[in-house]
């Protein structure tokens, strides 16, 4: 397989970011997830960040302009010659569109979109419990993983936030707009034969074989 140019779909708090990470480093490629870009335009007070924050801080999605410029940038890098992973991008299916038309006239083409899925409720425990250090950004659970002193980071011990996208009503809010914005991308990709479906509430182990034996397959597909 030439290129490994990978789609992570799925609601928030599938676990995608988790995945992403042990697919760059499985294949050495670059890991662009769209949240974490826009959070660092906004917290670096950038023009991209100045316009995304009201956007981001009730939830709804980015506008397309601006996040369609900012990934299509990467793609065209250096750095993803080889391929890429996005996480967050496309949410909508004119950005798909847009995503298609660019990686086309790059003469590249895209591998495959994972699809990482997980109910409403196992979302809104998970990202609702999740507290952040507001010094280094080193990340807890007040359930699954919580700090040694309640409310303080034990690695440096600043204190521990919740992000304003985390908190419950919030989260249910980008549940909504993943539904009825992000859903329909599911059946974009399956249509075009791309789509690979994975039980988002496994061990991210068990997510993370799953994943490798389908790369594993679809690399052989294309050697025959």
């Amino acid at each position: 397989m030439s290129e490994l140019n990978l789609i992570l779909l799925g609601p928030p708090g599938a676990g995608k970011g988790t995945q992403a990470e042990r697919l760059r480093a499985d294949f050495d490629v670059p890991y662009y997830a769209m949240g974490d870009i826009l959070r660092a335009a906004v917290k670096e007070g950038t023009e991209l960040g100045r316009e995304a924050k009201e956007y981001m801080d009730r939830g709804d999605l980015v506008p397309d302009d601006l996040v369609c410029r900012v990934i299509v940038d990467r793609v065209d890098s250096a750095e993803a010659r080889d391929g890429f992973v996005l996480d967050g991008f496309p949410r909508t299916v004119a950005q798909a569109d847009a995503l298609a038309g660019a990686v086309a006239s790059l003469g590249r083409r895209l591998t495959a979109a994972l699809s990482i899925e997980a109910p409403d409720e196992d979302v809104i425990r998970r990202l609702s419990g999740r507290r952040m250090c507001d010094k280094n950004g080193h990340v807890y659970h007040v359930e699954f993983d919580p700090p040694k002193n309640e409310g303080f980071c034990d690695q440096d011990g600043s204190v521990l936030v919740q992000r304003e996208d985390d908190r419950e009503e919030t989260v249910r809010h980008r549940l909504e707009v993943f539904h009825d914005q992000t859903k329909p991308l599911i059946d974009y990709y399956a249509r075009q034969g791309l789509l690979r479906r994975f039980d988002g509430t496994r061990a991210p182990e068990e997510v993370h074989g799953h994943i490798r034996a389908t790369l594993a397959t679809l690399r052989l597909e294309e050697e025959l």
